[in-house]
């Protein structure tokens, strides 16, 4: 058994030998530094979130229940006219509201925005989608509108990014939708 050893011993220190004689201390040193660097930055990435487009159709809750008005004047359905483009979890059906992340959770510092047109006054407003970031995926409610949708380099038209990057807690929870103006 100490024959196998002492020969696992020579071959170790004749690699490490090898590769110190043909790389120098400068390269070791470079190349932790690129580690070091790429792994400080890789959170700040966006994350994209497109993959769940095949899941909102089975998440969606069921429409045309008994006693229910239009859905595009519920702010629990999809159909929902603040919701044209929309990609989350809504808050309205995860302890929040259509303005008001649920407890335990904190708006994103960035978002993106969409102008959807209300049913009910024909105009168009301006509404800005918050991510409400700190706690696990609601799972509740998923939604994919992507009315009007830009690619991903225009990134505030753009609603398959993670925008709680931006936040403490990069966890997404649900989205909220709020007016900021008329179009």
């Amino acid at each position: 058994m100490q024959w196998f050893l002492n020969l696992i011993d020579r071959q170790t220190e004749r690699s490490v030998r090898q590769v110190a004689h043909s790389h120098g201390r400068r390269s070791l040193v470079a190349r932790l530094g690129v580690a070091l660097v790429g792994g400080a930055v890789l959170p700040m990435l966006p994350f994209d979130r497109s993959g769940q487009f095949m899941a909102a159709n089975a998440a969606t809750p069921a429409k045309g229940k008994a006693g229910r008005a239009d859905p595009r004047e519920d702010p629990t359905q999809c159909e929902y006219w603040r919701y044209c483009a929309f990609d989350g979890f809504l808050c309205t059906c995860c302890g929040g509201s259509l303005t008001q992340c649920p407890p335990g959770t904190e708006a994103s510092k960035v978002s993106w925005v969409g102008t959807c047109l209300n049913p009910k006054d024909g105009r168009h407003y301006l509404v800005s989608y918050n991510d409400c970031c700190g706690k696990g995926a609601c799972g509740e409610c998923l939604c994919n509108n992507n009315e009007r949708e830009r690619p991903g380099y225009r990134l505030g038209v753009h609603n398959d990014i993670n925008w709680c990057m931006a936040n403490s807690s990069p966890m997404f929870h649900c989205t909220t939708s709020i007016i900021v103006g008329v179009a």
